[in-house]
């Protein structure tokens, strides 16, 4: 078993002054935890895999193609490989877990 606590995880990404934190990694997905401070721009490209997003904490709007929706805690998004996306208007720092499948490479 593999288990893991989002705190451990968000100093562990501070530690090394990044925005995403891949913490698992097996043959069909990866999982990461993803950062935003309130008023920061999503840089972000299309990904050559499918995803999903749980807000951990935080609040933002999400643009997945031509659709925009509001997140806060406990939301879950799913993006389409390939499709253009970002966070945006984050009001609260945003905390995300990332899922990808297959993984991300």
């Amino acid at each position: 078993m593999k288990a893991f606590r989002l705190d451990e995880l968000e100093a562990e990404r501070a530690a090394n002054d990044g925005a995403y934190l891949q913490f698992l990694r097996e043959r069909n997905m990866s999982v990461g935890l993803y950062a935003l401070d309130a008023g920061a721009l999503d840089p972000q490209k299309p990904h050559q895999q499918d995803e999903v997003y749980f807000v951990v904490s935080g609040r933002a709007s999400i643009t997945v193609g031509l659709e925009t929706t509001q997140v806060a805690r406990g939301s879950v998004v799913y993006v389409p490989a390939g499709v253009a996306h970002k966070f945006h208007h984050i009001t609260e720092d945003l905390r995300v877990l990332v899922v990808f499948s297959p993984p991300e490479s």
